[in-house]
């Protein structure tokens, strides 16, 4: 069983920590994109028409979620959407939302609409750090958060499941003893949530962009543009599917195409990830002559530990007690699928120090497993979005066959859940066209980083067949979601730079200036 875990690959697309905040009163205010908020009429009890059809609104609220640096103009409020859309008189759910103005005087009329990725990460969090968003020189901003995740009403959290990783990541526990944990982790989540009236069918892709959909209808926005990452970039595809009428253009950063498999595929990915980093280390002649024959040193010793593990000892940060941990190749491969854009130029260094027996590194990030069990924040609907979406279309001969290729990581599941877990939680199988690629000629551009295990460049290039105009770069020696890199906001103007003119490529001097890492070496 291997789920969401720290040692290990981790299966995990873009799935963010989150801390709540309260902030001001949040302030109203009219442009292109937001003046349609002041027509908007309430019901006063915030139901249903009584006499029509349930019509969405847009609710504005004085209490944020999180507190916005002064300066900043902006309205929040929240989406009041129905659960099941088939469902006219049926429950209604809301989700919050962001409305940032643009910094111009002059702002163009067609506002970009931002979600992040997943599935279960929260968008809001992005919210008090919009003075670093280039995209507010010239338009709109629009933070909407998913249905399900930690803003949203209701949130469909699992403290169960966060507390059976904790289990199963110490050093006492018995892998034998994984398969049960997670099962009835699985079966006090899922139980926990329908007793709340929560209708697990209706938290998926399709009903994400329903809600987007509706949140342009409401604000009647005549044109907008859309910004996804990860998981959410499945979200613009259905937009681009089902509601293209008033999408101008859509940047997917790391593309998760529809009809990708990623549970079978997940193990191959990472392991040519790090190939091609240990391939740009061994034609580096300074890092070649730091760490010679890196990659043959670094997967022999791999397959040892896979066979014998690697005993690490680290002290409990409460008792003191030294733990001890034995690890094999699939947990030792995360000094590659840890790493960022920001320090994977430091993998090889990592690599040479765990290949020298210093261990200072990997004890640092045991010692994190000690840290108490998280919220499980957004956990329900990543498991009811996998569950639906994913775990259906797989072929578990493959995913069985990917799980024993590899002699360096051997049996290192790609699955993110076993079948048991998704027979337990019990979603309908979406139709057959969301495991289908959407053919589409909106302007897209397609932004992939050079060493992206989750998301690898190749499934964006095959994007490009269906979507007739697309462009794609590829930022050399970068990882996954190239526009959240705040070390080199370059992909970021990259992606505005497109939103201004979706017709062409944008032709970006900091994006000819990326060249292979600077490795460091000592």
């Amino acid at each position: 069983m291997r789920s969401v875990i720290v040692l290990g690959i981790i299966p995990v697309l873009c799935l963010l920590a989150v801390n709540v905040q309260s902030g001001p009163e949040g302030q109203f205010f009219a442009t292109t994109a937001t003046e349609a908020v002041d027509k908007i009429v309430l019901d006063s009890d915030g139901g249903a028409s009584k006499n029509t059809a349930f019509q969405p609104k847009f609710k504005v609220s004085k209490k944020t979620t999180h507190k916005i640096p002064p300066g900043q103009q902006f309205t929040f409020g929240y989406l009041e959407v129905l659960e099941n859309r088939s469902r006219p008189k049926g429950r209604t759910i809301e989700i919050p939302v962001y409305i940032f103005q643009s910094r111009s005087t002059d702002p163009k009329p067609d506002p970009i609409i931002y979600t992040v990725g997943g599935p279960g990460a929260s968008t809001m969090p992005s919210a008090p750090y919009m003075n670093y968003y280039q995209y507010l020189d010239e338009r709109d901003f629009i933070l909407i958060e998913q249905r399900g995740n930690y803003y949203a009403k209701p949130h469909l959290d699992c403290p169960e499941w966060s507390k059976a990783v904790y289990t199963s990541n110490l050093p006492d526990f018995d892998p034998g003893e994984s398969d049960s944990l997670f099962e009835r982790a699985a079966k006090a989540c899922r139980q926990q949530l329908t007793a709340a009236g929560i209708d697990l069918n209706q938290y998926n892709t399709n009903a994400i962009a329903a809600d987007i959909n509706d949140l342009v209808e409401v604000l009647d926005i005549e044109q907008y543009n859309l910004l996804t990452i990860s998981y959410s970039t499945k979200i613009a595809q259905v937009l681009m599917r089902d509601y293209p009428r008033r999408i101008r253009s859509v940047v997917m950063d790391s593309p998760l195409p529809l009809a990708v498999n990623y549970d079978e595929e997940s193990v191959g990915n990472l392991l040519r990830s790090v190939g091609a980093l240990l391939y740009d280390c061994a034609s580096d002649p300074a890092c070649e002559a730091a760490f010679p024959d890196l990659k043959e040193r670094f997967y022999r010793y791999l397959r040892e530990k896979t066979r014998h593990p690697l005993e690490v000892s680290v002290p409990h940060p409460q008792s003191g007690k030294l733990e001890t941990f034995r690890l094999q190749g699939k947990d030792l491969i995360t000094v590659f699928s840890s790493a960022s854009t920001g320090t994977v130029n430091e993998v090889p260094y990592e690599i040479n120090k765990l290949l020298n027996g210093d261990l200072r590194s990997l004890q640092e990030q045991l010692s994190a497993l000690f840290e108490p069990a998280g919220s499980g924040a957004g956990m329900g609907m990543r498991l009811s979005v996998w569950c639906a979406e994913e775990y259906p279309f797989n072929d578990y001969g493959r995913i069985k066959a990917e799980t024993n290729r590899f002699p360096e990581v051997a049996s290192l599941s790609p699955a993110v859940f076993d079948a048991s877990i998704c027979d337990i939680w019990g979603v309908e199988k979406v139709p057959d066209q969301e495991n289908q690629a959407i053919r589409s000629d909106i302007p897209v551009l397609l932004i992939n980083g050079e060493y992206d295990n989750e998301t690898p460049p190749q499934w964006a290039a095959a994007m490009q067949e269906n979507l007739s105009n697309s462009y794609h770069l590829i930022f050399k020696g970068w990882m996954h979601t190239p526009t959240t890199n705040w070390g080199n906001p370059c992909a970021m103007e990259v992606a505005n730079a497109f939103f201004n003119t979706p017709t062409e490529m944008p032709d970006n001097p900091c994006f000819e200036a990326i060249g292979n890492p600077k490795f460091k070496l000592e």
